[in-house]
Parts: C-alpha cells; structure tokens; sequence
C-alpha cells in the first residue's frame, strides 16, 4: 500500500506526539500517585494523631471504656477501614474489627516490622516510613500508618497509671485506611488524561495534515505533476509561485530549469535542422561534383578519342562525297540509280556533319576571355536563329537586367552556347511556342545569369541526367548528342555551370550561371568589346 507523503507526515507526527504526551502523562500520573499516597499518609497520620489528643486524657484516668468506644467511633467514620492498639509486646489489646482483639502479633509482621525490621530497635521514624501498603483478603489495597504511644512525664507521674519510667514506648497504635479514593481519584485523571490526548491529537492532526496539504503536499503535488510534464517532453508548463521560503525557491528553480531545457531543446532542434540542411546541400554538393567529375573525365576521354576517329574518318568521307558528286553529275548515269546517288550523297554530308561536331567537341581551344555584355551576346544569337523556319511562329519575350555588369568570357563560344540551346528550345516546342529569356546577377553570390525558358514538351525525369552526356539525343536522328555536351564543357571552361529544371508537358528551363569578374578585371584599361556588339541597338550594360 501507498501512503502519500501527507499520510506520512501525519502518522510520524501523530506518533512522536502521541510517544510524547504518553511518557509525559505516565511521568504525571506516577508523579500524582505520589502526591496522592504522601497526601493519604498524612491523613492517616493526622487521623493517628488525632486519635492520640482525643484519648490522651482518657489514657491518663485509665478510662479504657470510654477510650475504646472513641476509637469506635473514629474507626467508623469513612475512610478508615480498621483502628488498632498494640501493647509494647506485641498483643492486639483492641481492634475495631473485634477478632483481632488478643491476638499476638510477631517482631517480623508488617506492624512491627516498622521498628524492629532493623539491626537496632527505632523509636521514632518519619511517616513515610511508618506507612505500609497491603491488600484485604478480599481485594482493594490498604495502607497502613503506626503511631507509637510514648510513656511522657504526664503518664509515669500520674498515680493511675503503672508504667515505670523507664519504658519508652507504651503502645502502638495502627491506623488502617482504604485507598480505593486514591485509586479513584487516579482513574479518573488518568481518563481525563487519555481523552486529553486523543483530543489533542485529533486536533493536532488536523491542523497537521490541512497546514501540510496547504504548505507541503500541494506545492510537492505540482512539483511532482511538473516533473512528470518534464518527463514527457512537455516544457511549456511552469510551477506556480508558492510563498517566500524553501519551497517557492524551489518552485522558481524548477521554472529556470524548464526554461532552460527548452531553450537547450530548441537550440538542439535548431542545429539538427541546420545539420540536416547542411547534410543535404553538402551531398547535393558532392553529388553534382561527382557527377561533374564523371561527366569531365567521359568528355576528356571521348575528347581523345573521337579526335583521332574523325581525323581518320574525314578523308574517306571528302573522297566518298566528291566521288559521289562526280557520278551524280555524269550525264551517262542511268536514272534508276539517281537516287541511291543521291542517297549516298545525303548520308555522306550527314556522316560529314557528325565528324564536323566530333571534332568541335574534341577541340580543346582555350576561351579569348574579353570583358562583354551578355545581352548583347543573347541578342546576337537571337539574330542568327530568329529568322529561321523552326523559329516563325514562336514568340519570343526577353527580360533583360539593364543594370547587369560586363563579364570577362569569350563571346563567340557563350554565343555557340546560347544558339544551342535556342535551338534546342525550338525543337522541343516543335515550332510553335512561346521562349522566355531573362538575365540577371546576384552581387552576392559574384554571379551572372542567363534563363531560358521554353513551354516544349519537357525531358523526363530519367533524362535529366544524361542529357549533358556525349551522344546523347532525344531527337531520334535529327541531332549527334553533341551539342550540351560541347556546351557544358565551354561554360565550366569559364568557370560557370548550367542547372536545368524540366517537367513533361510543361517544359524546360536551362540557367546558364557565370562568376562576376573582379573589380581590377573591369578598369578602363581592360574594357574592350567586338565591333559586332557595338551597335545602338543593343541591350544596356554597366
């Protein structure tokens, strides 16, 4: 069983209390009872003496009639049980309890032994040693008090009497009283006493257990109840203030200890958010250089050797075209063979076409890096396509960043890039279509960029990965797979990156991002531009 700490304090208080207040009612009763037997003694030796000034002249005119009948009737007055006179040898001469009239009495029973229990005869004693205690043969304890009867002046010298003067002591006179008053008197103090003590504890208890469920158990109950909040992860509960003592500093302890859990849990929520952010850009991050990496080192192994392929294809190619030429332009040809001539003429220029792309991509050329406009570079390319038959009925919106910086790249090979992917946008949008274009720069970053964006029919998402390798193509036959492979390669040649975003059904949008140049690379002394850019036409920049 349970006992909750009220309980407790209440028990172990009620039990200190009630072990208190019993050794200090047994200490008074034992100390009453005391009081109340030396108070039954001296009234049993006033009654003794009493006797003795109310006799002693009946003693002195030997006048034993009148003698006995007032201790009759002393002897019948409450509170005394029995009134006897004992002679100096020992005989019971009377009794108010008339059978012990006569009887002897011995030096060792309790009567005598008051003076004759020692080694030397007493004549006088005090009355607490005078006294005795003894039960009556039917229950209810006696006591018993002597009072010798000395042989003054007055009786030696009286001629009634024959007593020599040498005797001391003439008789003895036992008084015999009840202490069932006593008795009474202790039994009624002593229930007084226990139902003392039950009140007191009752109401100690009481005034107990409401001042500690006041003061102790309920601020313990929602210390108690906040730790469990605490327990369960719960930190947004606090301890309400209690009064200014050990109690309410711990209340205010626990609140600072609450408040600093949270802040610690939130601080560690914090860092495992911005740990898991910075897990993700980091792989995203490694994920994209690994990819980087493979990409370069299948382009720089392609590079090598697609260069010697196309220079060893080339001249059988050129001898199979001008042979072919030559035979299509004999007039003795026989026209059912027409057009296989003609078809190994077309497949011929296609296999020429191809070599002409293996070798671009293989050519490792290092970019002429001028300070330029990007603009004026995107409106170049436009120039060169916009006028093409794929490009009639497509609507073209530029939103170019007047405010964009010059860049230190080579423009005839951003304008390789950008046709490319103009021409890609076409493609995917069969003709018809809307190529959104903008440009911008992110001074923080100490980047630029160019967006294309075209509403085409979009890459799958399986693609996306493959779509910068070599001889990748999603145009079945109409294109080499060369062209964002050559692409990629001259803009990380500039130190740039392209991010492509794609949705099937929606469309794709290509970034080409390229660094800033540095404050030295912009002085006057480094400012040039081509001639072909120079036009009043073109797009404003810094």
């Amino acid at each position: 069983m349970r006992l909750n700490l009220i309980s407790k304090l209440a028990i172990a208080t009620s039990l200190v209390l009630l072990s208190t207040m019993a050794l200090y009612a047994y200490l008074n009763f034992r100390s009453l009872q005391g009081l109340l037997l030396q108070e039954a003694i001296s009234e049993a030796d006033r009654i003794s003496e009493t006797i003795l000034r109310a006799t002693h002249n009946q003693m002195l005119r030997d006048d034993r009639p009148l003698f006995y009948k007032t201790i009759e009737e002393m002897g019948s007055q409450q509170g005394v049980e029995r009134i006897r006179l004992i002679n100096k040898t020992g005989r019971i001469i009377f009794s108010t309890d008339g059978a012990e009239t006569g009887t002897l009495l011995k030096k060792d029973a309790k009567v005598c032994s008051v003076c004759h229990g020692g080694a030397h005869l007493l004549l006088t004693a005090s009355s607490k040693h005078r006294s005795r205690r003894f039960f009556r043969a039917g229950g209810g304890e006696l006591l018993g008090i002597t009072n010798a009867i000395y042989n003054e002046e007055s009786c030696y010298s009286a001629s009634c009497h024959f007593h020599p003067e040498s005797f001391k002591v003439l008789g003895i006179l036992d008084v015999v009283v009840p202490l069932d008053r006593m008795y009474s008197v202790l039994d009624a103090y002593r229930n007084r006493s226990i139902a003392l003590t039950l009140l007191v504890l009752t109401l100690t208890a009481l005034c107990i257990t409401l001042l500690t469920q006041k003061l102790v158990n309920r601020p313990v109950r929602e210390l108690l109840e906040h730790t469990q909040m605490l327990s369960r992860g719960e930190l947004d509960g606090l301890v309400h203030s209690f009064a200014n003592d050990e109690m309410g500093e711990l209340a205010e302890s626990f609140n600072a200890m609450t408040l600093n859990l949270k802040r610690a849990r939130e601080d560690l929520e914090g860092w495992g958010r911005d740990l898991e952010e910075m897990v993700q850009q980091r792989t995203y991050e490694v994920t994209q250089m690994q990819a980087q990496l493979i990409r370069s080192e299948k382009l720089a192994s392609l590079g090598e050797l697609v260069a010697g392929i196309a220079h060893e294809i080339n001249n059988p190619l050129t001898g199979i075209l001008v042979f072919s030429s030559l035979i299509q332009s004999n007039q003795k040809l026989d026209e059912t063979l027409k057009n296989d001539i003609e078809t190994v003429i077309r497949e011929t220029k296609r296999c020429a076409g191809i070599v002409k792309g293996l070798l671009e991509f293989a050519r490792c050329s290092t970019p002429q890096k001028e300070l330029h406009c990007l603009n004026e570079i995107s409106e170049a390319a436009l120039t060169l396509i916009q006028h093409q038959i794929l490009f009639q009925d497509i609507t073209i919106i530029k939103e170019y960043d007047e405010g964009l910086p010059l860049l230190l790249i080579d423009a005839n090979q951003i304008e390789q890039v950008l046709v490319n992917m103009f021409v890609n946008a076409g493609h995917a949008m069969l003709g018809e279509g809307v190529l959104h274009i903008a440009t911008g720069a992110d001074p923080d970053q100490r980047q630029a960029y160019i967006a294309i964006h075209d509403n085409g029919c979009g890459i799958p998402q399986e693609n996306l990965t493959k779509i910068f390798d070599p001889f990748f193509s999603t145009k079945a036959n109409k294109g080499t797979g060369l062209g964002l492979s050559v692409s990629y390669g001259i803009v990380q040649e500039h130190g740039g990156h392209i991010d492509v975003v794609s949705e099937v059904g929606v469309g794709t949008s290509f970034t080409v991002t390229l660094p800033l140049p540095d404050q030295a690379a912009t002085s006057p002394a480094h400012t040039s531009r081509q001639a072909s850019f120079e036009e009043s036409s073109s797009p404003p920049c810094v």
